[in-house]
Order: structure tokens, then C-alpha cells, then sequence
């Protein structure tokens, strides 16, 4: 995937044309009519046993509106869970990566809703504008308004900042950082967080991966910087991150985001032999939500 990046941004500079960079960043498929999940045919990154499944009563398909850059969007999102019970339990939002939907992400979420036993958390995923079903085009802005208004949605339905964990990975990470970072500018803000595989900046990506001493404007119109973000957060971090991350290196993004960390307490879940898809899998299913449980209870 990095070999690649190289690649397209070489074949941009030897032919002289600025085309941008973000449909890299937003690697987004909106061509489905419908959301599969365990019948999703295309291509996944886990493959979890049936230990991990969820009941149909369980699955929540939502939508809800968000007003960005101008324009009113119908936003699509994910829940799992008991309904009538957001207002008592404590509910995770995972803020998933840069590729296709959230068929491509239902393994994680079917691992999250079994986080401590069935259904002990509840687990909303957001297909942010531009991603699955949901309208729009996928920009910053875009995206960090498609997460607001999904805390829009859960606090309507009785959550409060104290019961909501964030888990941000990869692209995801940004609008966790964003949240946790802005408390005052969005709906509901986090307990805590969870990051895994962040990237740094849009610059240290551009830079680390092209090996060209280019400024990241020259190729992304996208200014997420979680490194400095992070400064700004205040809650507890856990940080998950493969130590064969040959997309996003655990060294310049990684440790550049937990080491600037400066909130109430942090843990890092480094992953031998872990790239950057595949972290669960590699630690295991069973250690990897230990984990994640252990970080929620303390």
C-alpha cells in the first residue's frame, strides 16, 4: 500500500499535474444500494468466528441529518444494541478507517459488541459523508460533522459525555482527536479514547511516505494534524498500534501522537509483527478486547 502511495505521488511530480491527494486519504465506495454485513462479499481485512455474532434484533440501521459546507446531507450509521438502553449503558463510537464502508468494518464492530460479554456496550459506526450510504462527498469538514451527528443521535437518545468512549482507527483517528480535542464544539465529548494505528499529520504522511521534501499542501487540501491535536486532550488515551505498520509507521506517527499525549494517563498496546489492518487478529481476538476492557473498566 506505501509502495503504492510512492508510486502515484512520483507519477504525479514527473508529469507536473497538482492533482490533489485526498481521494487517497478518503478511499470511499458509495456505489452499494444496501448494507450486507455478514453477507458482504467484498474484500475484509478480519475474518471472525461465529463466537462473535450478533443477533438480527440487535442490528440498527440509522439515519440522520447533518447541515456541512452548505449543504443538508443524510448521514448512515450502525448501531448495535438495545435501544432503550443508550440511555443507561455506556456506548462505544467507532470512527473507522479510510477504506470502503462500514460492511468493510462490520467485523470490528461485531468484536465490539462482544467487548465483556453480548452486548455489554453498545456500538455505533458511522459511515462518514461520501462512505456507503451516506450523501455527500468526503472532506474534512464532511467527516467531522458526519461524527457529530452521530453524538447528536445518541444523546437524543439518552447518552452523556460520561458513558461515551471513542475509538478512532486510522482516518478515524482524526475526527477522535477532534472531538476529544474541541469538547464545547460538538455534541457529546468522550470519557475516554481509543486510537489505533494513528496517523501523525496529513504532512508527516506525505513526507514519510513520499520520501520528497514537498509540503503536504502541494498534495492534500486536508490540514488534520493529530499530533498537535492531542495536546488538547484531556481524557484517558489508550494507544494500539502494529509495529509492522508498513502504511503508517508506528515510529514517525504512532509514537509521535502518544508521546505527545500530555492528559490524566496513557497506555500503549504495541503489537509485534502487527501492519495495519490486522492488529487483532495478530495479538488475538481474545487479547485484543482484554485490552480494550481492561482500558474502559480502570
Amino acid at each position: 500500500m506505501k509502495a503504492l502511495y510512492i508510486l502515484g505521488i512520483a507519477t504525479l511530480l514527473l508529469s507536473s499535474c497538482r492533482k490533489r491527494l485526498d481521494d487517497f486519504l478518503f478511499n470511499n465506495d458509495n456505489s452499494i444500494t444496501e448494507y450486507k454485513l455478514d453477507n458482504y462479499e467484498g474484500r475484509t481485512t478480519l475474518d471472525v468466528g461465529p463466537e462473535y455474532a450478533v443477533a438480527d434484533s440487535m442490528i440498527h440501521f440509522i439515519n440522520y441529518p447533518i447541515v456541512s459546507e452548505g449543504q443538508t446531507l443524510n448521514i448512515s450509521a450502525i448501531y448495535v444494541g438495545d435501544l432503550a438502553k443508550i440511555a443507561t449503558d455506556t456506548v462505544i463510537l467507532y470512527c473507522h478507517g479510510t477504506a470502503d464502508h462500514n460492511d468493510f468494518y462490520w467485523p470490528r464492530q461485531k468484536l465490539y459488541a462482544n467487548l465483556g460479554g453480548k452486548y455489554r456496550f453498545g456500538v455505533l459506526m458511522v459511515d462518514y459523508a461520501g462512505y456507503g450510504l451516506s450523501e455527500g462527498n468526503p472532506t474534512e469538514a464532511n467527516m467531522y460533522e458526519s461524527v457529530n451527528g452521530g453524538l447528536k443521535w445518541l444523546k437524543d437518545n439518552g447518552l452523556t459525555s460520561d458513558r461515551l468512549i471513542q475509538f478512532g482507527f486510522s482516518l478515524g483517528t482524526a475526527p477522535t482527536c477532534e472531538v476529544a480535542g474541541n469538547p464545547s464544539s460538538f455534541h457529546l465529548s468522550p470519557s475516554k479514547i481509543i486510537l489505533e494505528a494513528p496517523f501523525a499529520s496529513s504532512e508527516v504522511m506525505v513526507q514519510d511516505a513520499s520520501l520528497l521534501s514537498f509540503p503536504a499542501s502541494y498534495f492534500v487540501n486536508v490540514k488534520i494534524d493529530n499530533a498537535e491535536e492531542i495536546k488538547k486532550v484531556n481524557v484517558p488515551l489508550l494507544w494500539i498500534h502494529g509495529e509492522a505498520d508498513s502504511f503508517l509507521s508506528i515510529h514517525t506517527h504512532g509514537e509521535l501522537v502518544y508521546n505527545n499525549y500530555a492528559g490524566p494517563s496513557k497506555t500503549a498496546v504495541r503489537v509485534p509483527g502487527g501492519n495495519h489492518e490486522d492488529t487483532p487478529f495478530i495479538l488475538g481476538y481474545t487479547n485484543y478486547l482484554t485490552e480494550i476492557l481492561k482500558f474502559i473498566e480502570n
